[in-house]
């Protein structure tokens, strides 16, 4: 009699302490999830000069959600294949457009002057900022966006750069979000990037 009552306690008291484990474990999860994308995982202070000559600092990025991709003007393909993808978004957008802030940082400092970034820019849509600065600056912001670029020499004497290649999405108050996924229809990535208006 005894037992027949224990036995089902027991399978009810091990359930509830599975349940208990498990929800602490999730919470844990959550806690950690958090602690990955918190605001000052990804950004940071800085101050670099757009392709006009006009100072751009973390603080131009406050009151619009902002899209950032490093890159560099000698890139063959990935580079012009993300700004250009980043114009049609743009278009799509129409005159939201205004209310978004659109940044080509420079990984490349030493060839991507503010001169040069200017002509490479007018390939594209008018409110693609492009960004750059000395070289020791530019280190300072890779680092404190979390990005890779790593100068790779080549055969003629040349070099060309390996870098992370991915969106950055950052929301009205400059805090990082996710990436952004350009690999999609230009309507449905403006759709996606409304969100954040």
């Amino acid at each position: 009699m005894v037992d027949r009552v224990s036995r089902p306690l027991v399978v009810f008291s091990t359930f509830a302490a599975s349940l208990a484990v498990g929800l602490l474990v999730v919470l844990w999860l959550l806690g950690g999830l958090r602690g990955v994308t918190a605001p000052a995982a990804i950004g940071g202070p800085f101050a670099l000069t757009d392709q006009s000559g006009q100072t751009v600092t973390e603080k131009s990025l406050q009151g619009k959600p902002t899209l950032i991709f490093f890159g560099f003007t000698h890139c063959p393909d990935i580079c012009p294949t993300s700004l250009f993808e980043m114009s049609e978004l743009l278009r799509a957008l129409g005159k939201d457009a205004d209310r978004v802030n659109v940044y080509f940082i420079s990984v490349d400092p030493e060839r991507d002057t503010v001169p040069v970034m200017k002509d490479y820019l007018s390939s594209f849509d008018p409110h693609l900022k492009g960004l750059t600065g000395d070289p020791a600056t530019i280190a300072k912001v890779l680092t404190a966006y979390r990005v890779y670029a790593k100068k790779v020499p080549q055969k003629d004497g040349d070099y060309t750069m390996d870098h992370t290649a991915l969106i950055y999405l950052m929301d009205k108050s400059g805090n990082f979000v996710a990436p952004f996924n350009l690999k999609q229809t230009p309507e449905a990535a403006a759709a996606d990037l409304r969100r954040y208006l």
